[in-house]
Parts: structure tokens; sequence; C-alpha cells
């Protein structure tokens, strides 16, 4: 398996476990930095390798009058002050071609939605600026079929590649994982990462926004390292049922230490055998 490297945050060959973390959108500035002290603590209590993740614009709300971020120009602002303030990696999604250079500035990982996985221009602009790309397997994708998008960022010999699985469409408003998917996805020779807490969503599934079932994210989170994965990404939150976007699957920042000490030890022994 290759590996990826964003300095001492190490992605693949059977090293220990990353974590991609942080709130759905950023919200304001405050809650942005709060949530990034938080985490960085934890990271150092820890020894975890840790990613701070937010996006400056959710671009495929289900609603129009859903809140989706403070825009790119403002969100990076932050994410820079991020990444300068707690010395974290930063990883934030990008939509559309024309996003793609002034996101290369500041970002660490370019962030493929699972949504847009297949579109060519996009793929090519990212791997163009030869940053990290997390690729998110579309929901509508059998696990195997993400070797084409792979192929689209290769092609501009940038090896740097994540592959994320966030679930499949099953059936309405639901999603399932089919965990065989994190082994096929790591065969094509790229680190995996598990998207627990949007695997937990309910898209559509409170009518003008997405439901969610955190409860069995820490399930999930466990089976998936079980299973066999380089990072797991989970969206956190100072207020999981006051958040702006995805609050129904994030989970509360109180309730991670302890999964964490939990999981890292499931990982240590999956990687280790001891």
């Amino acid at each position: 398996m290759s590996l990826v490297e964003l300095g001492s945050v190490r992605f693949g060959d059977n090293l220990p476990l990353v974590l991609i973390a942080g709130p759905c959108v950023i919200e304001s500035e405050a809650s942005c930095l709060r949530i990034a002290e938080h985490l960085k603590k934890l990271a150092e209590e820890l020894m975890l390798p840790v990613v701070f993740k937010a996006s400056y614009d959710k671009a495929n709300r289900t609603s129009v009058t859903a809140f989706r971020g403070p825009g790119m120009e403002e969100g990076l602002r932050i994410l820079q002050r991020v990444r300068q303030d707690f010395d974290l990696p930063v990883v934030s999604d990008v939509h559309d071609v024309s996003q793609v250079a002034a996101a290369a500035e500041v970002l660490d990982i370019l962030q493929i939605p699972a949504f847009l996985c297949r579109q060519t221009d996009l793929l090519v602009a990212a791997g163009k600026t030869g940053k990290v790309i997390n690729l998110k397997k579309g929901q509508f994708l059998a696990p195997g079929d993400i070797q084409h998008g792979i192929g689209k960022i290769l092609s501009t010999h940038n090896p740097k590649i994540l592959l994320t699985e966030r679930g499949t469409t099953f059936g309405y408003n639901n999603l399932v994982v089919d965990m065989r998917s994190l082994v096929i996805m790591r065969e094509l020779g790229f680190p995996v990462v598990f998207d627990a807490t949007h695997s937990v969503q309910l898209p559509g599934g409170a009518g003008a926004s997405s439901g969610g079932q955190r409860q069995y994210v820490g399930a999930l989170s466990r089976a998936a390292v079980a299973v066999g994965i380089d990072a797991l990404f989970w969206e956190v939150h100072e207020n999981p049922d006051q958040a702006l976007c995805d609050g129904a699957n994030s989970l509360a920042l109180s309730a991670l230490k302890p999964l964490l000490q939990q999981l890292m030890a499931l990982d240590h022994l999956v990687k280790t055998g001891h």
C-alpha cells in the first residue's frame, strides 16, 4: 500500500490510525478555533495524528435555505488560522474547478465530495495541484468502481490519494455500510478512510434537511477499525443538537476521548497482532 505523508501525519503502510475531525461546516471563527483547540489537546494527550476538517461551503444541502457556511474566501482564512495557531493539517471540500487553485494555497488535503467523485475536470484539476486528494466514494458506486476516479487523479502523476467510504444508498433516506468495501478499496493500493458520521446520515430524512443516527457511530467505527483502515473521519461539534449542519450525525466533543482510546487499542491489536 502506498504511504501518504503530511509532515508527521502519515496514512497507510500499516501505521497507526489517523483521525480526521471537525465541524461539518464552519459556523463561526470562534467555534472553529475552540473545536480545533480541543482536538489539538486530544491529539497531544493520546499521541494521535489529527487532521482538522471543516467545510467553507456546503454546496449540496437539501434545501436552498439551509446554512452553507461563510464561503470560500472567509472560510479559507479561518482554516489558515487553524493551521497556523494549532499546527494541524486542514482539509475542506472543493466543489468546482474554479475553487481548486485558491483552496490549494491553504489546504493540506483537497476533498472531493462523494456526489462529485466522477467529475473528471474536478479530479484532474485537484490532482494537478500536487496536494493530497481525499476522494470520497459516491453513495451510488460499488467499491471497485472508485478505481476510475483514482485513474483520473493518477493521470496527473499525483499518487497522493486517500479513499473514503461514507455509506451506500439503501432505499429511501437511508445508507448502509458494507464492510467488504473497506477491504476492496484498500486492495486498490491506497489508504482508506472510514467516514463513520456520514455513514449514519439519513439523507433528506428530516424533510428539508438530512437526519442521522449518531448512536451508531461508535459501533460502525469499531467494526471498520476491526476490518482494518488507515483513518477515521468524524464530524464533531460542541453541541450537536444545535449544529447548523449534520448535527444529528455529529459527535459531541465530550464523547471523543473514551471512544478514541478504545479504537486506538483495537487498531493496535489488528495491525500488530497483540
